[in-house]
C-alpha cells in the first residue's frame, strides 16, 4: 500500500478526521501497512506492546486466555476500528491475543514514534483521550452486566450490543445479524457455556423474541429485547 493510500485510509478514522494534511502526514510517515492471513495472530498475550493497529479491511478477534486455556472474547474488530486501546500511554505487554478471522489488511503505528506525534499535536492527544474514555465506559457497562445481571439478561444485552455494532437495519426496522458468531463465541463473550447459549436462544425463538432465517442469520427487534429486560 502506497503512502498516499495509507494517508487516505487513516484520514477516515474518527481519531484522525480533524487533522490537517500536514498533521496527518506526520502519522502516515511512521505507519506501515501489512496483510495478515486468516487464523494468524497479530500479537499474543504477553508480547511486548509495540504497535497500535488500524483495520483497513478484514475482521479480528481480541481474546484473553487464562492458565487453563479458557478463552474469553473481549471484542470482534472490523474495518474502521483500532486496537489495542491500551497501547496509548502505557508500557508493558499486550493484555490479550489478536487473531485474524478473515484475511485482513492492517496499518501498524509504532507506539514510541506515535507518542512523539501526540506531544507535537495536542488536539490529537485530546481525541485519543476521548476514544479511550468511550472504551472505558463500554468496558465498565459490560463488567456491570456480569456482576449485576443473571445469565439470561447478559445474553439479551449481548444480542442488543452485537445488533447495534454489527447488524444491518431492515426496511421494517428490525436488525439482521449475520451468523458470523457461533454459540461458543457468544458464550466466550460473557463467560458462560455454549449449552447455556443454545438453550437460551432456543427458548427465545420459541417465545418469538428472536427469529432465525434459513441461512441461520438472526432477525432482532431491539425494542422488544429491551422490553424483555425492562430497559424501556
Amino acid at each position: 500500500m502506497k503512502i498516499d493510500e495509507i494517508k487516505r485510509v487513516l484520514s477516515e478514522f474518527t481519531l484522525f478526521r480533524s487533522l490537517n494534511d500536514t498533521e496527518l502526514s506526520k502519522v502516515t510517515d511512521i505507519a506501515i501497512a501489512r496483510e495478515w492471513k486468516k487464523n494468524s495472530h497479530v500479537f499474543h498475550q504477553g508480547d511486548p506492546l509495540e504497535n497500535v493497529y488500524f483495520i483497513y479491511d478484514g475482521k479480528l478477534k481480541i481474546y484473553k486466555s487464562d492458565v487453563n486455556g479458557k478463552e474469553q472474547i473481549v471484542a470482534i474488530m472490523k474495518k474502521g476500528e483500532m486496537f489495542p486501546h491500551v497501547g496509548f500511554f502505557r508500557k508493558g505487554d499486550y493484555p490479550a491475543y489478536a487473531e485474524v478471522l478473515e484475511s485482513s489488511t492492517l496499518i501498524a503505528v509504532p507506539i514510541s514514534k506515535f507518542e512523539n506525534v501526540l506531544i507535537e499535536n495536542p488536539e490529537l492527544c485530546i481525541k485519543v483521550f476521548k476514544v479511550l474514555g468511550e472504551k472505558i465506559v463500554d468496558l465498565q457497562n459490560r463488567l456491570e452486566e456480569q456482576i449485576l445481571n443473571n445469565t439470561y439478561e447478559q445474553i439479551v444485552k449481548l444480542l442488543i450490543r452485537l445488533a447495534q455494532k454489527h447488524g444491518k437495519e431492515q426496511e421494517d426496522g428490525t436488525i439482521l445479524l449475520k451468523s458470523e458468531f457461533t454459540n461458543k463465541d457468544l458464550a466466550n463473550m460473557i463467560g458462560t457455556t455454549r449449552e447455556t447459549i443454545s438453550r437460551t436462544l432456543t427458548k427465545m425463538k420459541k417465545d418469538e423474541l428472536i427469529e432465525v432465517d434459513e441461512e441461520g442469520d438472526m432477525i432482532l427487534d431491539i425494542e422488544i429485547l429491551m422490553e424483555e429486560i425492562h430497559l424501556i
